[in-house]
């Protein structure tokens, strides 16, 4: 009878463990710098409406994706929408080989946003290094992985 309890617990104990390593990372999407945030994610190009890609001349393609960055800042409980910065950044994958990041401006009403677009290979982890700049003030810093898979 023991045998059969200890072969339960050891089952159940597995199939614990094993749910635990299925459950899906959390992706973080912002980093907060006190009163501000800095917002980034990662997309494929191709989930840009052609008119809109060449309206901002972006190519679309399946190895291409867009790396978007927005900065904002918390006051009194209201969050303000994206504002100005100047962006800049590299990517770096697990050969060591980078690229730079060329920011494009996109400014939506009151909102400021930046999209850089780069090439990648089907299912490369990437590396992004980001900082963002205010004014005078000090560089805000963002590191993240990444792994992109072709569609």
């Amino acid at each position: 009878m023991k045998s059969i309890i200890s072969m339960l617990a050891l089952f159940l104990l597995a199939v614990t463990a094993q749910a635990q390593v299925d459950q899906p990372k959390e992706i973080n999407t912002a980093q907060r710098f006190g009163d501000y945030t800095v917002h980034y994610n990662v997309f494929h190009s191709t989930d840009i409406p052609a008119p809109v890609a060449e309206a901002y001349k972006l190519v679309r393609g399946k190895d291409r994706a867009l790396l978007n960055i927005s900065f904002t800042k918390t006051e009194n409980g209201q969050t303000s929408l994206g504002l100005p910065a100047k962006v800049i950044g590299k990517t770096k994958n697990l050969m060591q080989q980078s690229q730079d990041l060329t920011f494009i401006e996109i400014k939506e009403g009151e909102a400021t946003y930046y999209l850089a677009p780069f090439v990648f290979n089907n299912e490369e982890l990437l590396h992004f290094d980001v900082q963002v700049i205010e004014g005078e003030n000090k560089p805000l810093a963002v590191t993240f992985n990444r792994t992109l898979y072709t569609e």
